[in-house]
């Protein structure tokens, strides 16, 4: 996922960042507001995880990624 795509899909991610990391506050959220480096950077300090996993999750969860499992296609 890049950036802009990040940025583009802020509104959707928002709830699921709030199930898969539930450390999140609305405030958390509310200060990354779309900023890629802010996320990771937030996600590192909260739970450690390595920027790497959180990438890979980030790549899986995305609606493109999403449709292009069910449908059988890969990037």
């Amino acid at each position: 996922m890049t950036v802009e795509q990040f940025k583009g899909q802020w509104l959707q991610l928002k709830g699921e960042l709030k199930r898969r990391w539930g450390k999140f506050t609305d405030d958390d959220l509310m200060q990354i507001e779309g900023n890629y480096d802010a996320f990771v950077g937030r996600v590192q300090e909260r739970y450690g995880d390595q920027k790497e996993d959180i990438l890979k999750w980030l790549n899986e969860w995305s609606p493109q990624a999403q449709t292009s499992a069910r449908s059988g296609k890969r990037f």
